[in-house]
């Protein structure tokens, strides 16, 4: 090109272009591999809360049956039953409390 002053602008302008296509694909990139990261926390979060509730059951269940097959006084069986679903009733308001804590946007 004979004008330096025309090649200056077209290559300011190719420039400008190309940098522009690469931002938006770093941008493109990073949201994807975050959206990726959010699905694989949900789906953590998905597992070790059914973890949790299913070990929760299993031992209320082998709690139960221990103290109806030790205890025949079913007095005081409801009684310890009863604590025991107490504490896990508390235990779920608490992992549901940091569940709803973790799906807040944060900003």
């Amino acid at each position: 090109m004979d004008n330096p002053v025309v090649y200056s602008f077209f290559f300011g302008r190719a420039l400008a272009e190309t940098l522009l296509e690469r931002t938006e694909e770093a941008i493109a990139e990073t949201l994807s591999e975050l959206g990726k990261f959010d699905a694989e926390q949900r789906e953590r979060l998905r597992e070790f809360t059914e973890e949790v509730v299913a070990k929760a059951d299993r031992q209320a269940r082998q709690s139960h049956y221990e103290t109806v097959t030790t205890d025949g006084n079913t007095g005081e069986s409801a009684v310890d039953l009863q604590a025991l679903i107490d504490e896990l009733r508390a235990e779920i308001a608490r992992l549901r409390a940091e569940l709803a804590y973790h799906r807040r946007p944060s900003l």
